[in-house]
C-alpha cells in the first residue's frame, strides 16, 4: 500500500481533520520533535564527555585537568567526595534526569508515532539489528554491541599502556632489582584496580530492570543482562589481577600477612578489600555458565552477596574513590527499591489452565493504566513454592486483549514449574470433590520490555520460535489483529511464523488465540503463513486432530488485588519525581552529615566515610524516594477505586475469556489452511530466507527470534549471509532476539 493511500485511508480518522487542525498538528509535531532533538543532543554530549573522561584521565593532559578540577571544587562543603561525585557520577544522573522528559514527550506524541509507522522507508543498515558475530562465545553480537565491546577493550589496553609507561618512567634508579620488581607490581596492581573501578561504574546499569536508561535506548532487560555478564567478567578479571599482583609483591617483600590484615584510617584499607575480592570471586565462579546451567539456585543465592561486596568495596577504597562508581550503584538502588515495593503486593490470579502439552496458562489481574507491549515479560513469584525465587516469563497476551488482565504461558521444564503444575492439578481435583482448594499466591515484577513495539515497525515480519518461544508471538499476532480491526497504527501485512517443536502435543498452543474472534476475516487483511517443524516425530500421531481437554481452575479472587504500576513502564511523571526527590535527598543528607557530624567531629577515616556515603545513598532512596512512592501508591489505589466503580472488571473479562475458550475450535479450523506442518525435520533457514527474499523483494524484513541460543545463532548466521550476499549496502533482514538464557 502506498504512503498516500495509507494517509487517506478511513482506518485512520485522526488524519481526516481540517486544514487548520492539520497545520496545528504539524506545528505540534515539529515542536515535539525539536524538544526531543534538543534533549537527545544534550544527553549525547554529556554521555560522550563522560566516556571521554575515562580515556583522558590516565594521560598527562588528563592528570592536569583532574588536578585543576580538584583544586577548583574540593574547597566546597563536600570536599574531595563532592569533586569525585560531580566528575564521575553526576553525568549519568544528569542523563537520567533528561531521559524522563524525553520519554514523557515520546509517550504523548501519538500522532507522530502514527506517521512514523505509516512512513514507507527503503531498507537501510541498522547497528542494533545487523548480526556481526554469530559463532563466538559471546553469542549473537550486533554491530552496535561489537562497537561497545571494542571500545571497552581499547579502553583497557590504552589505560594499561599509559599507566605502564608512567610506572616505568617513575621507577627509582636507586632500588635493587627485587625492590624495582615489587614497585612495578604494586603500582601496576593499583592501576589495574582503578581500571576495574571504572568498569564497575557501568556494571549495575544493565541490571536495573525498570531503568529509565534502558527504556531510553530501547534495550529490554533480557538483552541488557548479557552486558552485565560481559562487564562482570572484565571487572572481576581486573580486580583479581589487582589483588594477585599485590599478593605477589607482598610475598616477595615477606610481609604478606601483615599487609593483608592492614586497615588504616587514612588511606586504602587492605583487609576490607580482601573480603570484597573473596566475595566477588565466589559470585564470579558460581556465575560461570556450567555452574549457572546445572546449579541455578547456587548461582542465584550467591549472587545476593553483591550487597556485602559493595559495602566492603566502599570500606576498601574510601569515600571519594568510591564516587567513581557511585552513580551506577545509586541508579540500581532506585530500581531495586521500587521492585521491592511492587513485589510485596499480592496479585489476583483470574484463571489457571493446565494444557495437555504440559504448559500452564495464568491470567493475572492488572490495572487499566498499566501499559506494556506485546514483547514484554514479567518476573513471577509463587510464595507457596518459594519466597525467594523469581522466574521470567514472556507475556502471551496483547495489551489490547483486555484492560484488566495479562496472560503468561509457563512450560513445565524444571522443579519449580513442576511444583506449580502439581499444585494446580491438586487444586482442581479438590474442587471436583468439593474440598478446599490449594492456595496459589502470586507476586509480579514488571512488565519489562522494549519501550517501542518494534514488531509494528515492519511491513514484513518473520517470527522464529523454538518450543515455548511461541508465547510472545501469540501476543504479537493478537496485537496486530486488534490494531488491524480497530484501525490503529500497524505496518505488518505479511507475517511468516517458523516454529520448531519437539513433539506434536505442543501444537494446540497456537489455538490459545482466537484470531477470527479478534479480527473477523483477518485473512483478507493479513497474509499469515505458519510453518511448523516437529523435530522428534517422523509422522503425525494416530490421534492427530483429537482434542484434549485442558484442566481449568478458577481460584477465588478479591477484585481488588491487581498488579502494581510502580515498575516497568509505569507513570513517567511519578517516576521522574521519584528520581529527582531521591537525588535531592542524597545531596541534603550529605550536607547534613558534613555540617552536623563529619566536620564538627573531624571524621577523617576513609573507610568510615565510605560507609557513611553508602548509608546516605540508601537512606535518600528509602526516605525521600519512599515518600514519593507512598504518594504514587495512594494515587494508584484511587485510580483502582474509580475503575472498580465503573464496572466489575474481573468478572467481565473472565466471561470474555470463557467465551474465547468456547470459540477456539472454529478458529483452529480457519487457521488450518495457512499452517504447514513438517515432521522429522528441522527448519532450513537458508531455503526459508531465500524464498522469502524472492517473494517479498527489496523491502525491510523484521526477524524476531525467541528460542534457545542455538536457534538464535542459526537464524543470525543466515541473516548475515543473506544480507551480505543480496544487498551489501542495504541489508533487508533485521535481527532481534527475545527470551532468556538462564
Amino acid at each position: 500500500m502506498a504512503v498516500d493511500d495509507i494517509l487517506h485511508t478511513s482506518q485512520h480518522p485522526l488524519l481526516h481533520s481540517s486544514g487548520a487542525h492539520a497545520n496545528n498538528n504539524k506545528k505540534n509535531i515539529n515542536s515535539v520533535s525539536l524538544a526531543k532533538w534538543v534533549l537527545k543532543f544534550t544527553m549525547w554530549i554529556v554521555f560522550l564527555a563522560w566516556v571521554a573522561l575515562f580515556f583522558v584521565i590516565p594521560t598527562d593532559f588528563g592528570s592536569e585537568l583532574y588536578a585543576d578540577w580538584i583544586g577548583a571544587t574540593n574547597g566546597s562543603l563536600f570536599g574531595y567526595t563532592g569533586s569525585m561525585l560531580l566528575l564521575y557520577s553526576a553525568p549519568i544522573i544528569i542523563i537520567t534526569f533528561l531521559a524522563v522528559p524525553y520519554l514523557l514527550i515520546s509517550g504523548e506524541d501519538q500522532l507522530q508515532l502514527q506517521l512514523q509507522l505509516q512512513e514507507k522507508k527503503t531498507p537501510r543498515f541498522r547497528l542494533w539489528t545487523f548480526p556481526v558475530l554469530v559463532d563466538g562465545p559471546l553469542g549473537v553480537v550486533s554491530a552496535a554491541e561489537l562497537i561497545g565491546i571494542i571500545l571497552f577493550i581499547v579502553f583497557v589496553i590504552w589505560d594499561v599502556y599509559v599507566y605502564t609507561a608512567v610506572i616505568l618512567g617513575t621507577l627509582p634508579d636507586h632500588l635493587i632489582p627485587v625492590e624495582q620488581c615489587c614497585f612495578i607490581l604494586i603500582h601496576l596492581g593499583l592501576r589495574l584496580g582503578s581500571i576495574g573501578l571504572d568498569c564497575f561504574a557501568f556494571l549495575f546499569l544493565p541490571v536495573a530492570r525498570g531503568s529509565v536508561l534502558l527504556r531510553l535506548i530501547n534495550i529490554p532487560f533480557e538483552q541488557a543482562i548479557r552486558y552485565h555478564v560481559w562487564l562482570g567478567h572484565l571487572t572481576m578479571l581486573l580486580f583479581t589481577l589487582h589483588g594477585l599482583l599485590y599478593v605477589i609483591a607482598w610475598t616477595i617483600e615477606g610481609n604478606l600477612l601483615q599487609n593483608t590484615l592492614m586497615w588504616v584510617d587514612l588511606g586504602v584499607g587492605h583487609f576490607p578489600g580482601v573480603i570484597s575480592l573473596a566475595i566477588g570471586l565466589i559470585m564470579w565462579m558460581t556465575s560461570l555458565h556450567p555452574v549457572r546451567k546445572k546449579k541455578f539456585e547456587l548461582f542465584f543465592y550467591t549472587h545476593q552477596l553483591y550487597v556485602i561486596f559493595v559495602v566492603f568495596l566502599a570500606l576498601h577504597v574510601g569515600h571519594f574513590i568510591f564516587g567513581v562508581s557511585a552513580g551506577g550503584i545509586f541508579l540500581f538502588i532506585l530500581d531495586r527499591f521500587l521492585r521491592i515495593c511492587q513485589s510485596r503486593k499480592i496479585v489476583d490470579i483470574i484463571s489457571i489452565k493446565c494444557l495437555p502439552c504440559g504448559t500452564v496458562e495464568l491470567m493475572l489481574s492488572k490495572p487499566a493504566n498499566l501499559r506494556y507491549n506485546a514483547l514484554s515479560f514479567i518476573f513471577l513469584q509463587v510464595r507457596e513454592l518459594s519466597w525467594l525465587q523469581w522466574h521470567p516469563f514472556s507475556v502471551s497476551s496483547s495489551p489490547l486483549d483486555g484492560k484488566y488482565h495479562l496472560s503468561v504461558l509457563i512450560k513445565v521444564i524444571g522443579k519449580w514449574t513442576e511444583n506449580l503444575r502439581g499444585n494446580i492439578l491438586n487444586s482442581s481435583r479438590a474442587d471436583l470433590h468439593l474440598q478446599p482448594q490449594t492456595k496459589i499466591t502470586a507476586s509480579v515484577e514488571g512488565p519489562y520490555g522494549h519501550e517501542l513495539p518494534y514488531h509494528l515497525m515492519y511491513e514484513n515480519l518473520i517470527l522464529v520460535a523454538g518450543g515455548i518461544g511461541i508465547s510472545p508471538f501469540l501476543a504479537i499476532l493478537s496485537d496486530i489483529l486488534h490494531r488491524t480491526r480497530e484501525g490503529k497504527p500497524c505496518l505488518p501485512r505479511n507475517i511468516i511464523i517458523v516454529w520448531a517443536v519437539k513433539r506434536s502435543n505442543e501444537l494446540p498452543l497456537l489455538s490459545t488465540n482466537d484470531m477470527e474472534s479478534i479480527c473477523p476475516f483477518f485473512s483478507d487483511k493479513l497474509n499469515l503463513e505458519i510453518r511448523i517443524f516437529v523435530t522428534r516425530e517422523s509422522q503425525p500421531p494416530l490421534e492427530e486432530g483429537q482434542v484434549h481437554e485442558a484442566t481449568n481452575s478458577s481460584p477465588p479472587v478479591s477484585n481488588c488485588c491487581s498488579m502494581s504500576v510502580l515498575v516497568g513502564t509505569g507513570n513517567n511523571i511519578w517516576f521522574g519525581l521519584y528520581i529527582v526527590s531521591s537525588t535531592l535527598g542524597f545531596v541534603i543528607l550529605l550536607f547534613l552529615l558534613d555540617i552536623f557530624y563529619i566536620n564538627p567531629y573531624d571524621i577523617s577515616s576513609w573507610s568510615y566515610k565510605g560507609l557513611l556515603l553508602v548509608i546516605c545513598m540508601l537512606a535518600s532512596v528509602f526516605i525521600f524516594g519512599g515518600v514519593v512512592v507512598g504518594l504514587w501508591y495512594l494515587w494508584e489505589r484511587q485510580n483502582a477505586a474509580r475503575e472498580a466503580c465503573k464496572d466489575d472488571r474481573i468478572m467481565v473479562e473472565k466471561m470474555q475469556h470463557d467465551e474465547i475458550v468456547a470459540h477456539r475450535d472454529s478458529c483452529h479450523q480457519k487457521l488450518a489452511s495457512s499452517i504447514n506442518t513438517y515432521y522429522g525435520s528441522r527448519p532450513d533457514f537458508k531455503d526459508i530466507f531465500g524464498d522469502i527474499s524472492e517473494k517479498w523483494g527489496y523491502v525491510d524484513v523484521g526477524v524476531i527470534v525467541c528460542g534457545p541460543p542455538s536457534l538464535q545463532t542459526s537464524v543470525a548466521k543466515e541473516i548475515r549471509s543473506q544480507n551480505i550476499r543480496r544487498q551489501r549496502h542495504h541489508p533487508i533482514f533485521h535481527f532481534n532476539s527475545h527470551g532468556f538464557d538462564l
